[in-house]
């Protein structure tokens, strides 16, 4: 089995060996969908800010709606403690609740990177295989010259 030298990264396309022309232009893909990587990192944090900010900014304004129509209206707004306790500690539970869930997502990423990365392991573990496998067929199936 002959090991050839590994293919310089300005391949020239002039090639017309399948494998080469082929290596090349998934390189050459790879390249481009890396440079991709911050840009679509960005694109998602700035959607997720903004949609925090929205989120926030109608919440806010359903409250200073809700509260103006009750000062014209004339409508008491007083709550017991009681009642006041109630919405405080609702309000810690859902905060406490989110920190469980990011803990949970965070997780989740770091499995599926791990999960990723056995991947590529196991990749390069059966391509070794696959070359052996080759390689004795290979053998086997030709004829030898004495």
């Amino acid at each position: 089995m002959s090991k050839t030298a590994p293919e310089p990264k300005e391949f020239h396309t002039e090639s017309k060996e399948i494998h080469a022309v082929y290596k090349h232009n998934v390189d050459r893909f790879f390249d481009e969908v890396e440079k991709s990587i911050p840009q679509y990192l960005q694109s998602i944090t700035n959607l997720q800010r903004s949609y925090v900010a929205a989120w926030q900014k109608a919440t806010e304004s359903a409250i200073s709606i809700n509260r103006e129509f009750a000062t014209k209206a004339g409508i008491n707004t007083s709550v017991p403690a009681a009642m006041v306790k109630v919405l405080n500690d609702t309000t810690e539970e859902i905060i406490k609740a989110q920190a469980i869930e990011n803990k949970v997502v965070l997780s989740a990423f770091d499995a599926t990177q791990q999960a990723i990365n056995t991947f590529n392991e196991n990749a390069k573990l059966f391509t070794g295989i696959n070359q052996g496998v080759l390689q004795y067929w290979i053998q086997a199936c030709t004829p030898t010259r004495n």
